[in-house]
């Protein structure tokens, strides 16, 4: 019997997400280990007039590319990805990993030139996306390692992903819920947008940084799935302060826990980390523009209660913000540009608040 989740949440992606249409070409990337969902999206597709196109990776792709590739091929775009993200209208991208660890052991250097040779599919997702040429979502299959990783039975870990995309069976219709979602937060923004300093203070953030000109997008399950958040690309040379990022950043099959950085006109001028701090300073390292802010964002999604080492899902914690560093969204108004976007999340649940210029807008964890 079809597992009417899986149904639920491929509606989402395919008439809400993407809002896929007669003659768009629509590109699902994901594993072998998310065929279920792919199985689920591609009739979708095909009834909305769109025309799909399964691009699909075998599990631990990742890992047995980084043991045989060349150098050569370290550098090489695979084509029909170019061509999905340079040409399609829609993507459809579902993160779907067996082993989360798998790149723990590949050499940093090989991951950060694999990543530099990627940069352009990252940029034509973003600026396609920022001049509406291209409708793009990212969301997860649960695997056996999610749920490892997120210290949880992989039922309960089920449970908990279809609960936070609201593709469960407590939600009516999914669909009007997102769209719930994206009325209520466009109230928020309404508050926020057009303000120029924001002050971050608590025990774990006091920062300081300026939004002037500069546009918040609504994150309501149109880009990401789940979601819950405002995000803005912050003024590039405004960051001041410091921040301890209390949940783990995760990137390449690497934890990272107890990232503190510091901020002057911009810019990291120290950082420490509990765990993996020399990859940390490799990622800052990674080009001019990965010392930068290129997001600033409030999450929301009170139904993501529970720390996974996953960022998609981490950053969308109610009572939480995070700050990537590197690239900006265009969309925003950054103009930051890195081949690196790095999320790492605070709380700010308890004896936090935010102002904007001088007004209580934040505190503990909720929107005043």
């Amino acid at each position: 019997m079809a597992d009417q989740r899986i149904e639920n949440l491929a509606r989402i992606l395919v008439e809400y997400s993407t809002r896929v249409g007669p003659g768009d070409d629509v590109g699902i990337l994901a594993t072998t280990a998310a065929e279920p969902l792919a199985a689920a999206i591609y009739p979708l597709v095909l009834r909305n007039g769109g025309h799909p196109h399964l691009l699909l990776d075998i599990a631990d792709q990742d890992e047995l590319f980084f043991s045989h590739a060349a150098d050569e091929q370290i550098d090489t775009v695979p084509r029909l990805h170019r061509l999905a993200f340079d040409e399609f209208d829609v993507l459809i991208k579902i993160r779907s990993q067996t082993n989360t660890r798998s790149l723990s052991n590949v050499d940093t250097v090989r991951q950060a030139r694999r990543q530099m040779a990627l940069s352009p599919l990252l940029k034509a997702q973003l600026s396609r996306g920022a001049e509406g040429s291209l409708r793009w979502v990212s969301t997860l299959f649960p695997t056996q390692a999610y749920a490892m990783e997120a210290e949880m039975g992989f039922e309960e870990y089920q449970e908990f992903v279809y609960r936070a995309c609201h593709a469960d069976l407590d939600t009516t219709d999914p669909v009007a819920y997102w769209k719930k979602v994206q009325r209520e937060q466009a109230q928020i923004i309404e508050r926020i947008e057009g303000g120029d300093q924001v002050r971050l203070r608590g025990p774990n953030v006091d920062l300081t940084l300026s939004i002037k000109d500069r546009v918040f997008k609504n994150a309501c399950g149109l880009n990401n799935m789940p979601d819950g958040e405002i995000y803005t690309g912050p003024v590039e040379d405004s960051a001041n302060g410091w921040v301890r990022f209390t949940y783990p950043a995760v990137s390449q099959g690497r934890v990272v826990e107890g990232v503190r950085l510091t901020f002057q006109d911009g810019e990291v001028v120290d950082a420490k980390a509990d765990s993996n701090q020399d990859f940390l300073l490799q990622m800052l390292n990674t080009d001019s523009g990965a010392r930068f802010i290129g997001e600033f964002a409030i999450g929301t999604n009170y139904q993501i209660d529970h720390v996974t080492r996953n960022t998609l899902y981490d950053e969308k914690i109610g009572g939480s913000f995070h700050l990537a560093l590197g690239a900006s969204y265009p969309e925003t108004g950054g103009l930051n540009k890195s081949a690196i976007h790095w999320d790492l999340i605070c709380d700010i649940k308890q004896d936090s608040e935010i102002l904007v210029d001088g007004q209580l807008l934040y505190r503990n964890g909720e929107f005043l």
